[in-house]
């Protein structure tokens, strides 16, 4: 079983940055395809990126799209996400999650190992 810690969550302004990172445990990140979730207070969970595991391909969200990049470093076994123009509608318990999964492209569903979350809190 894939093992994920988050960390880099954290209190920030509107309008600052993060960087989340996921370190992966058990096994090469090379064969999983990767993504992040987050949830809010009170809302459903959400799918914020993804990025596969044979081309780098990613794919995001519409309400991160332009602001969040996803991107892994399978030799440090870890997958980032950096997050631009934080606002507070981004506040949230985000999840690192991932599949073994070869396939070209990726998507949000289907992920059986998740981590325990990291906080990000947008605000003034």
């Amino acid at each position: 079983q894939v093992h994920f810690v988050e960390s880099g969550g954290g209190l920030v302004q509107p309008g600052g940055s993060l960087r989340l990172s996921c370190k992966a445990s058990r096994f090469t990140l090379d064969y999983i395809t990767a993504a992040w979730f987050r949830q809010a207070p009170g809302k459903e969970r959400e799918g914020v990126s993804c990025i596969g595991s044979s081309d780098g391909s990613t794919y995001y969200a519409d309400s991160v799209k332009g602001r969040f990049t996803i991107s892994r470093d399978n030799a440090k076994n870890t997958v980032y996400l950096q997050m631009n123009s934080l606002k507070p509608e981004d506040t949230a318990v985000y999840y690192c999650a991932g599949i073994f999964d070869t396939s070209t492209g990726c998507s949000l569903g289907g992920y059986e190992y998740w981590g325990q979350g990291t906080q990000v809190t947008v605000s003034s």
